[in-house]
Formats: C-alpha cells, structure tokens, sequence
C-alpha cells in the first residue's frame, strides 16, 4: 500500500518539476493529485508517462491524503497548509512563509535529516531557499571537519528562480533585441534589462541596504548548519536559464588541509567534485542543468585569512535547490517516521 499525495502549485515551475522527481524516483504513491488555482482547473500536468487534471486548490478536500508538496506564492500556502494539516496530512513547504517559523523544521536531507522529527509540532516542514539549499550541501562537510567561522557568498542566480515569468522574459528580451527592439518592450518581471546584463537586485530591499534574498540565505544557514556562522551574501540575477552558482569564501575555527577538504566533499552525500584546475575542469550552471548534485569546483586556499578557503559552488536550483529536496525529505519522513501508516 503507498501513499496518497497532493502537489500544490502544479503548474508552476517547482511543482512540473516535483511531479518529474516522483515518477523518476519511483515515489511509493497509489494516489496523485495536481492542485493548483481556479484559473489553472483543467490544464494537464505530466507525471511519468501520465497525464493529471490539474483540480482547484480553493475547493480540494485534503482529507485521507498522507503528504501534501506544497509550490504556490508564500500567502496561498499561509491559507492552505494549515488547511491540509487540519485535514491528516503533513506538508512539505517550498515557500518562504514557514521558513523561519520556530516550530517548523528547516530540511535539507543532506545536512540535518534528524530535524525532519520536528515535524510533529505544526505538522509542516519547510523547504529552504534554493541558493541556501545548495551551499549548505557543500559548507556541511567543511564545516564536521574545522568548524566555520565565516562565509561570504557572492550568488549568481538563474532567471528560472523568478518563476516562469522570469525565463520568459530573458527569452523575449534576448530574441527582441536581436531584432532591434528594446529590452524596455519586454520588461516586466525585473527591475532592470536581464538580457546580456546582471541584477544585484533579488527580492525586496531591508532596512540595512541587503535585499531579503540575501537575508533568506543568513538567517537559513544558522538554522539548518549552525547559528554560529557568520554569513554575508550579495545575489545577483544572471541571465542564465536554470542553474544558480555561487562564489563562497570561508574561513573556519581551524587549520584545513586542501586535501582533506577536496577528500571531505568527495565523500560528502549530494557533492560531486570536479576540479580538474585546468581549462573546461570546472563546472558551470549550463552544465548542472537536469542535475540532482551540488557540484564544487575551483578549491583553493585563500592566504587573506587564517584557515581561508574558496570554492564555486553550482547546482539545478529547480531540482535540488526546490523540487528534489522536498521530494527527498518525503523519502525520509515515510521512511523513518510513517512506515506504519502506509
């Protein structure tokens, strides 16, 4: 017997892609369900070899369903996840409204799986931000084996990461400047022109000059790695369809070896290395593109600081940075806490 589940936001960008991740990893499911709005109610979602009517999450009866993989805006799953949890279901957020919530757990199965426990509080757990998802993959090993001080983070964020909307305008604007029209007549996702430029700008400004998008990746790490680590990020939006990167620099409490670090993130779950430090010996976000691993290149010593490092750091934001890792902390919930249940 396998599991009811319920995907929410389905025809987004995440939720395609969840609904992939299921049928790839063979997800123990005798029921799926596409949810999404009233406007999206009868549009088909692929899932494997099928096809799913997308039903209108408004109206959806929650009820005897075990999971819910939850993708809308922050304010629809602020309405419906307590909705299905009322009804017997525990829900796996991608969204922010639950990220920093105290009694919701932060997952990423990689780094601290046991958290996934907490779930009984409220009944939901939460999905970090895809650019946190990603570095925390990589800072986890490095920091078992000398205990980070201190990161700095400089990302560059594919346009895929805004949603559907984003890629659609990298593509409009790229094509009509070809044919001599403006970026202006294909703008209205982003603040500036995406196409063939870079936007230090993702997500909304704060009171001390970061954006909430640099924020996210902060107050994310502390809670999933350690709240001791001092974090700093600039994120910039790049005109690169799927795959976010980042340039990470540590310092850490004591000495590290670069052998015992490239050593530490070969055998690190979820890492691949490729460092080959010699031309094309590196990865980039074209090339992790439909990708499960949070790839690491170019490790080296950084002299500016005691016990410094620098590594490049790239990944599917769609896939682990959103839909694998909720599909992952599904995998380990039933395995380790709902075996009785199915």
């Amino acid at each position: 017997m396998g599991y009811k589940v319920a995907v929410v936001g389905a025809t987004g960008n995440v939720g395609r892609e969840i609904l992939n991740i299921l049928s790839e990893r063979r997800f123990p499911a005798d029921d799926v369900v596409a949810l999404a709005s009233e406007r999206s109610v009868g549009h088909e979602v692929s899932f494997g070899d099928d096809t799913l009517k997308v039903q209108n999450l408004d109206k959806f009866d929650f009820k005897g369903f075990d999971i819910v993989l939850s993708s809308p805006g922050a304010k629809v799953s602020a309405v419906h996840s307590p909705r299905a949890v009322k009804a017997g279901a525990i829900v796996i957020d991608n969204t922010s409204h639950w990220r920093m919530d105290p009694d919701v757990p932060l997952v990423v199965p990689e780094v601290n799986p046991d958290a996934i426990a907490g779930y009984v509080k409220k009944g939901i757990i939460a999905n970090p931000n895809c650019s946190t998802i990603q570095m925390v993959v990589a800072l986890k090993p490095l920091h078992d084996l000398a205990t980070l001080k201190r990161v700095v983070v400089a990302t560059y964020q594919s346009v895929s990461g805004a949603g559907k909307e984003g890629m659609d305008e990298l593509f409009n604007q790229t094509k009509g400047i070809y044919v001599n029209q403006t970026a202006e007549q294909h703008r209205s996702k982003f603040t500036k022109q995406i196409a063939f430029n870079c936007i230090p700008h993702i997500d909304v400004f704060m009171d001390d000059g970061s954006t909430k998008e640099e924020w996210k990746m902060v107050v994310e790490t502390k809670k999933i790695l350690d709240p001791a680590i001092k974090v700093h990020a600039t994120c910039v939006r790049v005109p690169v369809f799927i795959g976010h990167s980042e340039a990470v620099n540590m310092e850490f409490e004591h000495a590290i070896d670069i052998d015992e670090a490239m050593a530490a993130l070969k055998a690190a779950p979820g890492v691949t290395v490729i460092d080959l430090r010699s031309d094309a010996g590196y990865v980039t976000p074209q090339e992790c593109a439909g990708e499960d691993s949070v790839y690491v290149s170019r490790l080296r010593s950084d002299p500016t600081v005691d016990n410094g490092l620098s590594m490049w750091v790239v990944s599917d934001n769609l896939r682990k940075g959103a839909a694998l890792n909720a599909v992952q902390i599904a995998e380990t919930l039933i395995h380790q806490y709902m075996q009785d249940a199915a």
